[in-house]
């Protein structure tokens, strides 16, 4: 209240004394003498003026009072106390500097010297502030001795503020442009904050440079960094390159740092422990700024050695290093060291975040690092409680990160240090592969952007890479690929980026590329495969081609560099079979080619369709025949390699993965992925897809041992119901497994019960497929419908499935040439006399040793087909059960073995050819060897068709397997008597019931089996040509192929073979143009046609053919089995819907003809029986009518006609079908028309009439060109050449309409084969047929003119009207006028009268 009094009367005072009234002034005046015992004198006095005082009584006098407060402020204000200047007291100051000076050794204490020192400022009047900064000019001079004057500036009390300005005021002192800060000052700044005496940010603003400073010369060293790597990434002058170094090396020279005081307090906060400060000053300034001065760096660095020397000496020095120990810090504010990995995430790994690249500048760190993590990583993966794991995980994730932002940089920045590289990898390879690509990811594509030097440094890798790969060649490729290694220890992912561009440029490269990589580190490796597989994955490139037709050369040059790179080097696999698992996964089969190259080079396993023979008979041999003879290259040394790529798929668990989405793959190549691709490549893709399945697998079954595969692999209904496995792929997987268990289970009973007899060691193999095969049986009936099981029994199904070649015979003459090229072998390292005697001997024991393999493999082999054979004989009675039909037997049989397996692989393919042979051979009950060959030939548009490139290789090796079986038969008769002459495949009648062979009768003789093998070169000529004139490229380059795989056994006819060379020339023609490719196979096959031409033959060698002798009228020939009463043979069905028939041998005997009449109406009995279940209405009581009626009809044909020729007996054979064997018979018209109306024509039409809803098929066949030269000339008569019907595919019974079936049968004649039609006679397609015949006559070649038919109707007929138009007993008669061309452009015209 008094103060608050005083400065009221202060302001009252003030007022009134500007007023003029006196009175106002004499009131206040009384007012504050009143209230003189509220307030204070002295508070008065302060603040009253002089006069006002003096009229209060309060002092004497105002003027004295003025004078006396001047003189009080002068003494207090102006005059010298204390002496600031050293020659103002240089007594007092010279003893403060001695004693501040003097040793400090002993037991003198800061508290001592502070005493003296103050003692001395009171004697001499020292000013503190002066004394103080002597202080820190000493403790600048005597830096060393932090222990004394730290607590002495403490003891010295100064106020903080005040320090920490002297010290700016030092550091502004030496901020003149050519003034040096000296590091003592640094020193003792940093002890002061490390001490908190001062604080960082009063301190801070008295350091130059700025900040903004900073920043902008940071942003003008990374453009300077980019300008130079733009420099050497330009095409220059060479004298302009020189020009340009000699101006960057002056500029270095000239270039003085500036003095940046902020970077050297940093440097000495790092020297002294101070990591809080130091940081706080490093947050301030750009990223990795001050660590890219190298003393900052070194004491950063030096930093960490202190903290981590205890836990590395604990956990991470390798055994019988030694090292040199270090000090700790002695300051107890410094960090404490590390005695555990927990202690390291207190600041280690920060301070690491913030060094970054600059690691680089001590290697000797750079090793301790990597050590400690290495030793960490072998703790983490022993580590088994989840809780400390768990704690771990965050110190795992500290560590990649080490790795990425420090370890990999600093590597970057290291000159040519393979032994840091090899030392990091000790460390890396503890990772999963996952990790450590992440690792290499960021390195490639993120870190070189981050640093200004990391910038120059990947310009001038990239240079030095250019520079070394435009001299690389396969001459020098040793100094080459040591200058590749030295780029590579430290930029790998910059040198290998560029490499494989240059690879994806120009495949020549790869092999000097690869040679050259062998001074790698397996660091480098790891990258490499990294880079690999980057370049695969590059979304902007196209693994396709810009025509969409074939895979790009780019992904073609990789493959082929990663087989070659991961055979050759020890590289880890899992990345690059996980990368294409993953592309599988996402329905993009282009990678497959990588997987194929790698398995081929790694495992020395080739997939080829183009092997020759001797390499295909190789296959089916043992393993080391296949590897001897079975591939194009010599395989060597793949053992190590194979077994490195076994143990990636096993430890990462892709075996089964890979082969189940390669199965499901191919469909998915067709349906998924293929849709809007073009049809030629994904025919490629589909090959490419089964072809890598086919190898991969071969490579699984030869690779791994039986425990893993049958671990890994399930068994087949699980691969197909549950895995969707297609059934060919799962029993291509299933096979090993069985052929693994069949041997383990037979050697197992062989040691069970000792006995060498051969005898019962059949016996105990047979027992062995038993045991291991029943299960199988079992599984595979769930793979199909019941139904199929009423013909093929699961067993058959099983052992055809699970059989190969190898199991079926044995390659000698394989063995045979492989066993003399290695007596040749070593006849040449004999006479050679340049080779070493030791290098001699090696050569020589290792061919004796494969002499002896192979031949050790061949005895095994032989055994073992000894076995199988014996098992098959033994199971066949039970194979084939036939409940329905022969022909539904070989349809199923064909559906669901033949066709699927044959177009597998090569080996397939002919394993598929000789298990049917097999199949004859062992006089399989049911099992119709003529109509399985038939169905093979008949029809082979459509197979061909469907079948991509590969598969077409394939198919046409199955024809050329089945077509040398059948010429072989077909050369000799004795060879055809003594293989099929009594066997059961050969039998003519096709009843679904067994048959005993007994009757020969019912054999196709040897003279029909020739018509027959002439029909089927028939077929394939027809087929062959509709492929070749449909313009489809797949049809023209499928049946291409086909035909150059079967060139050997066909053709053999010389007119179908020149209609072939006639069509294909065509083709040449136009397709030059159009489509190269198709012109090239084109091309190659009418060359090698041309070549095979001297091997054929005309038709009537091939086939014997006879004049049939003529009938009792002129001009009448009566072709079929009613003109010889003797039973009719038809060729095998060939593919569509089931059909039954009968092929019947002719016989010449009179005495046995009652038994064929017999054997004849059964069939005609059992074929109504078949077309009753497929839909006929024919009662019973009337097939026994027909059978009676035709056995009276046989015989009285057979009395009118006893001179028929046995080629008229074949011609009646070859036209008929298999459902009917006694139906309608064929005839060319007689001259009279009154003959028409024959008793024997009343009797054929009853049967006719009786058999008329019977199925009968149409078939288009496509005749010989009408332009071929060498063919006979057409008789005029009728009766010069012979009527034949071939074989038709059956269609669907119409019979509840009532239609007629009348086939006009072909004209065979001057080596023409004509076939003008085979109707559903209506009366409506009556009319119709003239227009057909017409079109197909001038398809052929020939001009046709045909008059108009008409329906020659009797009594009866016309009085029941058209609905009876339907009834057998229509004669048509019309008159066939065909012109055959001939030479010089002339025509001969040919009459023919058929009725």
């Amino acid at each position: 209240m008094p103060s608050i009094l005083a400065d009221v009367f202060c302001i009252l005072d003030i007022e009134t004394g500007c007023l003029e009234e006196k009175h106002k002034r004499d009131h206040f005046t009384q007012l504050v003498g009143t209230c003189l015992i509220c307030v204070p004198d002295g508070m008065l006095k302060e603040r009253l003026d002089p006069e006002t005082l003096e009229s209060l009584g309060l002092i004497k006098q105002a003027q004295q009072f003025n004078q006396k407060i001047v003189k009080i402020k002068t003494k207090l204000f102006y005059k010298q106390q204390k002496f600031n200047l050293l020659r103002e007291e240089n007594e007092g100051y010279a003893k403060l500097i001695t004693e501040l000076g003097q040793d400090l050794s002993g037991n003198l204490t800061s508290h001592l010297v502070l005493e003296n020192i103050k003692s001395l400022i009171g004697c001499f009047n020292l000013d503190p502030n002066r004394v103080l900064d002597i202080i820190l000019e000493v403790y600048e001079c005597r830096s060393e001795h932090d222990e004394f004057f730290i607590p002495l500036i403490k003891s010295y009390m100064c106020e903080h503020q005040t320090l920490c300005h002297m010290l700016g005021f030092k550091f502004k002192f030496h901020q003149e442009p050519n003034g040096e800060t000296p590091s003592s000052l640094y020193h003792i700044a940093a002890a002061l904050l490390q001490h908190n005496l001062i604080a960082l940010e009063d301190l801070y603003v008295h350091l130059l440079p700025l900040d903004s400073s900073i920043v902008e010369e940071h942003k003008r060293e990374i453009l300077e960094a980019k300008q130079i790597a733009r420099k050497l990434t330009m095409v220059l002058v060479p004298s302009e390159k020189t020009e340009d170094k000699e101006k960057e090396k002056e500029e270095e020279k000239n270039e003085k740092p500036p003095d940046n005081q902020k970077l050297g307090l940093l440097e000495a906060l790092l020297r002294i422990g101070d990591w809080q400060h130091a940081q706080s000053i490093m947050d301030q300034m750009p990223a990795f700024y001050a660590t890219s001065h190298k003393a900052i760096a070194i004491a950063l660095c030096q930093l960490l050695h202190l903290i981590v020397e205890p836990l590395y000496r604990r956990a991470a020095v390798p055994k019988g290093a030694k090292g040199s120990l270090m000090m700790p810090l002695w300051s107890k504010q410094a960090l404490r060291p590390a005695e555990s990995f927990d202690d390291l995430s207190r600041g280690v790994f920060t301070m690491l975040c913030y060094l970054g690249p600059h690691l680089s500048h001590d290697p000797i760190l750079f090793a301790k690092i990597v050590r400690l993590g290495k030793s960490f990583m072998k703790e983490f993966q022993s580590e088994s409680r989840q809780d400390t794991k768990d704690r771990m995980d965050s110190l795992l994730s500290c560590f990649l990160s080490i790795a990425d932002q420090v370890l990999l940089p600093s590597l970057s920045l290291m000159e040519c240090n393979a032994c840091m590289s090899e030392e990091l990898w000790g460390f890396f390879k503890l990772f999963p592969y996952q990790h450590r690509y992440r690792l290499y990811g960021q390195w490639k594509n993120e870190t070189y952007g981050n640093h200004p030097l990391l910038v120059k440094i990947k310009a001038q890798t990239v240079d030095r890479a250019k520079y070394i790969m435009k001299r690389l060649t396969k001459e020098n490729v040793k100094p080459s690929g040591r200058q590749i290694g030295k780029l590579s220890h430290s930029n790998p992912t910059i040198l290998f980026d560029y490499i494989l561009s240059q690879i994806q440029w120009y495949d020549n490269l790869i092999t000097p590329v690869v040679d050259s990589l062998k001074y790698l580190t397996s660091l480098n490796y790891d990258v490499l495969a990294y880079c690999i597989i980057e370049a695969l994955a590059n979304p902007e490139k196209e693994k396709m081609k810009h025509d969409d037709t074939t895979i790009s050369s780019w992904l073609q040059s990789l493959a082929s560099l990663c087989g070659a790179v991961f055979r050759k080097y020890p590289i880890e696999l899992a990345g690059l079979l996980q990368y294409v698992t993953n592309q599988l996964k996402a329905g993009k089969s282009f990678d497959l080619l990588i997987l194929k190259e790698v398995v081929q080079k790694m495992a020395g396993i080739e997939i080829t369709d183009e092997m020759t023979v001797e390499q295909l008979e190789a296959m089916t041999g043992g393993e080391q025949l296949k590897a001897e003879g079975g591939y194009f290259g010599q395989i060597r040394n793949t053992k190590k390699s194979s077994q490195r790529l076994k143990d990636a798929l096993l430890d990462h668990e892709l075996a089964l993965p890979l082969c189940l989405l390669m199965a499901q793959q191919r469909n998915g190549v067709v349906f998924s992925e293929g849709g809007e691709k073009h049809l030629k490549l994904v025919g490629k893709l589909y090959d490419q897809c089964h072809d890598t399945l086919v190898q991969f697998g071969g490579f699984l079954a030869s690779n791994l041992s039986t425990e893993d595969y049958i671990k890994r692999v399930p068994s087949v209904d699980v691969l197909c119901n549950q895995l969707h496995t297609p059934h060919d792929a799962a029993f291509f997987l299933s096979r090993p497994m069985y052929a693994h268990q069949i041997l383990s289970k037979y050697d197992e009973l062989k040691k069970a019960e000792k006995g060498n007899r051969q005898q019962q060691k059949v016996h105990k193999y047979i027992a062995a497929c038993e045991q291991i095969m029943a299960p199988v049986h079992e599984a595979v009936v769930s793979l199909h419908l019941p139904k199929v099981w009423d013909d093929l029994r699961p067993q058959f199904y099983a052992t055809f499935w699970s059989l190969t070649m190898y199991d079926l015979a044995v390659p000698h003459n394989a063995y045979d040439r492989e066993v003399n090229k290695l007596k040749m072998q070593i006849k040449a390292i004999d006479e050679n006399t340049e080779m070493p005697l030791n290098k001699k001997k090696k050569e020589k024991e290792r061919c004796t040793a494969l002499q002896d393999k192979l031949q050790e493999e061949e005895k095994k082999q032989l055994e073992h087909v000894q076995r199988v054979l014996h098992r098959l004989k033994l199971e066949k009675d039970n194979w084939l059960l036939a409940k329905s039909t022969k022909n539904e037997t070989i349809t199923k049989f064909l559906q669901l073995c033949i066709f699927p397996r044959c177009v597998f692989s090569a080996i397939d393919a002919v394993y598929c050819a000789r298990f049917v042979e097999l199949v004859h051979q062992q006089k399989t009950p049911n099992f119709c060897t003529l109509l399985c060959y038939d169905r093979v030939f008949s029809d082979i548009i459509y197979t061909v068709a469907s079948c991509t490139e590969n598969e077409s290789r394939r198919y046409g090796r199955f024809l050329c397997c089945m077509l040398e079986t059948v010429t072989r038969w077909h050369s000799d008769r004795a060879v055809y008597e003594k293989e099929c002459g009594n066997y059961p495949g050969f039998l003519t009648i096709f009843r679904a019931s067994g048959f005993d062979g007994g009757n020969k009768a019912d054999q196709l003789d040897y003279e029909n089996f020739r018509h027959v093998a002439h029909k089927w070169h028939y077929k394939l000529t027809k087929a062959s040509v509709h492929c070749l004139e449909t313009g489809e490229y797949t049809h023209i380059r499928n049946i291409l192929i086909v035909l150059t795989k079967i060139l050997p056994w066909y053709p053999k006819v010389l007119n179908l073979g020149q209609a072939l060379e006639c069509r294909v020339h065509k083709i040449c023609q136009e397709e030059k143009e159009k489509r190269p490719d198709l012109y090239a196979l084109a091309m190659g096959y009418s060359g090698q046609l041309k070549g095979r031409k001297v091997h054929m033959v005309p038709e009537n060698e091939f086939h014997h053919k006879e004049q049939p002798v003529r009938s009792a009228t002129p001009g009448t020939l009566q072709n079929g089995p009613g003109n010889t009463g003797k039973p009719a043979v038809t060729a095998a069905a060939s593919t569509g819907k089931a059909e039954e028939g009968a092929v019947e041998d002719s016989d010449k005997s009179k005495d046995k003809s009652q038994a064929v009449q017999k054997t004849a109406s059964k069939n005609s009995t059992a074929a109504n029986k078949v077309n009753n279940s497929n839909g006929s209405s024919t009662p019973n009581s009337k097939e026994k009518e027909d059978k009676e009626k035709t056995t009276k009809e046989k015989k009285e044909k057979k009395d009118k006609n006893p001179g028929s020729t046995p080629e008229a007996k074949a011609g009646g054979k070859d036209k008929q079908k298999e459902e009917k064997p006694t139906d309608s018979k064929e005839k060319t018209p007689k001259a009279d028309k009154d003959k028409r109306k024959d008793d024997k024509k009343e009797e054929k039409s009853k049967i006719d009439g009786k058999t008329a809803e019977k199925e009968w098929s149409k078939e288009r066949d496509v005749s010989n060109d009408s332009k071929t030269k060498e063919g006979s000339k057409v008789e005029k008569s009728a009766g010069a050449g012979s009527m034949k019907s071939l074989v038709p595919r059956s269609e669907g019974v119409e019979s509840e309409r009532g239609k007629t079936a009348l086939t006009l049968f072909a004209y065979t004649g001057a080596g023409h084969i004509i076939r003008i039609s085979s109707k559903k006679w209506t009366a409506a397609g009556v009319s119709a047929s003239r227009t057909t015949t017409h079109r197909r006559m001038q398809d052929m070649g020939f001009s046709c003119r045909i008059p108009c038919v008409k329906p020659l109707l009797n009594n009866r007929q016309r009085q029941n009207g058209p609905k009876l138009c339907s009834l057998m007993k229509i004669n048509f008669a019309f008159t066939l006028e065909i012109r055959v061309p001939e030479s010089g452009g002339r025509e001969k015209r040919h009459t023919i009268h058929v009725a």
